[in-house]
């Protein structure tokens, strides 16, 4: 799957947060979004990597993946409940 052809349904910036906060930023964000869209998390954490995967692997949402961009991240999970 080409990650940079995915539209995500709502972006929540959380390129200025340390950890917990992108995590608790897609928390309330995949609340915002209908079950089969796709919320995008822009983070500069590298936790952010193994902390999105693990809450969506728990939370049955799917973590389709992550873009490198200019210094932050660009995680997208689709919302599956």
């Amino acid at each position: 799957m080409d990650l940079s052809t995915i539209k995500a349904d709502k972006t929540v910036d959380a390129r200025s947060m340390a950890c917990p906060g992108p995590l608790l930023e897609a928390k309330k964000g995949i609340a915002q979004v209908q079950v089969g869209q796709v919320l995008e998390i822009l983070s500069g954490d590298k936790g952010s990597r193994e902390d999105l995967p693990a809450w969506c692997k728990k939370s049955g949402n799917e973590y389709l993946g992550f873009l490198e961009k200019d210094g932050y991240d660009s995680h997208l999970i689709k919302r599956n409940k």
